[in-house]
């Protein structure tokens, strides 16, 4: 029997960009994702588009699967010569159960590898602005669970050094038994007074900390509401949070950034500027399902005098197959490229190839002025102009229509169809209703629309309260009629001009 393996891999606490370049490796390399609850969505975007995604976490004291069916399945999906990649929170060795489901692996003879993660232990009291440790305050720490039923134990700390001031203590899962804790500290001889910190969602955009005496801390984390998942840090290393307090600071700080369609560079700086993305693209593409069309424009390359390029996968759907139908670049001689936007442009650089021109604004709008107004003067008889016009299935035709009207004939064959995603619709649904979307990104109509339908009833009511930003005029014309707001649109209908817009949307706020 052909036996996969088992990547353990740590995801870390929250924030996608603390995962190891190893971690992501393991999920680029996985057929099966085995993933928690506290897993930021955004790293299962870095997995192959076949793979096969098992949700196994808990939530509310829900368990979606038992750790023997966690177990399991791991098992299995091995045993059919998969690589599984066991996705967990923090560090799977810290409070994680790993070691348990490694034992397991062990047992049956399964090839495994363990990728540490960031524990929350020491990024939890970072992103608060609490080192854990500090030349002149406290040169140890110590780590425990406050989860187990500590009332029944006279004596739960012994292992702690409770009056030693230059210690610092951190529980985890320790919410339920919070006064217990508190109290068992003073009567163990930790002094009242003692410095302490309650981190609620740390490294996240709900990220909420309380702070106070380790006397009072109980009661302020009961009477802030902080619930489930929290960890508590004791000692004097949490007055150094005025100073060091560092990520509640940043611009778009307890913002989550819904982007509906594929992940670019240019979305980053959402990130640095302390926003968290939650990706779901509504739309994927594929090429044609007949490529009779396609093939006739292909075959008939050297008749147009334009071929237009509306987007960057026009670009690469068009490319993929013209290369494949034998031709290459030499048959473009004499065809003037149009490439509507900077990122189509960069497409058309990757396959060897400069636009030769680039609309001033980036929209069909802006296309249609500039072959009117500028094309045609040059042209004796716009009747000897054959345009080429590669585009979506569900693309709008008003270019094409327009080009008629002038007498130009436009060849605007279906390059590529768009497809609708659902993967991880659930925890967008939830994330939405829950109010923990505050920005929904729309390139397109079609990103726009295909979401409502994805949501269906709901859609009004959970998206009311989002401040939605769209890349250009026809995405907000598709908003409004749909009846809802606009928040956010740049003057040029870009993904980079759109993520400034934002920024500067946020600041404002």
């Amino acid at each position: 029997m052909n036996k996969g393996k088992v990547y353990l891999v740590g995801a870390g606490p929250g924030d996608a960009g603390l995962i190891t370049l190893k971690g992501i490796r393991a999920i680029q390399l996985a057929d099966c994702i085995v993933y928690d609850f506290h897993i930021n969505p955004r790293l299962l975007t870095y997995a192959k588009d076949n793979a096969e995604f098992i949700y196994a976490g808990k939530r509310g004291g829900h368990h979606e699967m038992t750790q023997d069916e966690i177990n399991a399945v791991l098992v299995q999906k091995a045993k059919e010569g998969k690589t599984v990649c066991r996705l967990k929170g923090g560090d799977p060795f810290v409070f994680g159960r790993g070691g348990e489901e490694v034992e397991i692996l062990y047992e049956e003879g399964i090839e495994f590898e363990i990728i540490p993660g960031v524990s929350s232990v020491i990024a939890v009291p970072a992103y608060a602005g609490i080192p854990v440790t500090h030349r002149k305050v406290a040169s140890a720490f110590t780590v425990i669970t406050g989860n187990e039923d500590l009332s029944k134990q006279e004596k739960i700390f012994t292992h702690i050094r409770a009056s030693n001031a230059s210690e610092t203590m951190i529980f985890l899962m320790c919410v339920r038994n919070l006064e217990i804790i508190t109290n068992k500290l003073i009567q163990e001889g930790l002094k009242p007074e003692t410095p302490s910190a309650i981190i609620r969602w740390g490294t996240r955009p709900e990220q909420k900390i309380v702070t106070g005496t380790i006397s009072e801390i109980a009661h302020l984390a009961k009477e802030n509401k902080i619930l489930p998942p929290a960890i508590l840090v004791i000692g004097d290393v949490v007055k150094l949070r005025d100073k060091l307090c560092w990520y509640e600071k940043k611009p778009l700080h307890g913002h989550r950034v819904l982007i509906t369609r594929q992940l670019t560079e240019d979305y980053l700086l959402l990130e640095d500027m302390g926003a968290e993305l939650f990706v779901f693209p509504t739309i994927a593409f594929a090429p044609p399902e007949d490529f009779k069309e396609l093939d006739r424009a292909i075959e008939k390359i050297k008749e147009y005098k334009f071929i237009v390029f509306p987007s960057p996968r026009a670009v690469n759907f068009f490319f993929e197959r013209f290369l494949s139908l034998g031709r290459d670049m030499r048959d473009l001689k004499g065809v003037l490229l149009c490439a509507i936007g900077r990122e189509t442009a960069k497409s058309l650089r990757n396959f060897g190839i400069n636009a030769d021109i680039i609309p001033d604004e980036y929209s069909s709008e802006a296309l249609i002025t500039m072959f009117k107004e500028k094309i045609l003067n040059f042209q004796p008889s716009a009747f000897s102009l054959k345009i080429l016009y590669p585009r979506s299935d569900i693309a709008l035709k008003g270019f094409v229509e327009e080009m008629e009207k002038a007498g130009i004939q436009v060849d605007a064959p279906v390059t590529y169809r768009t497809v609708k995603p659902t993967e991880h619709g659930k925890r967008l649904v939830r994330f939405l209703r829950e109010g923990k979307i505050t920005i929904a990104t729309f390139t397109s109509p079609s990103s726009f629309n295909n979401l409502i339908d994805i949501l269906k009833d709901d859609a009004k009511k959970m998206l009311n309260e989002v401040a939605i930003a769209v890349i250009g005029k026809t995405t907000a014309k598709a908003v409004e009629a749909a009846g809802y707001r606009v928040s956010i649109m740049p003057n040029k209908a870009t993904i980079k001009d759109m993520v400034e817009a934002i920024i500067k949307w946020a600041q404002q706020k």
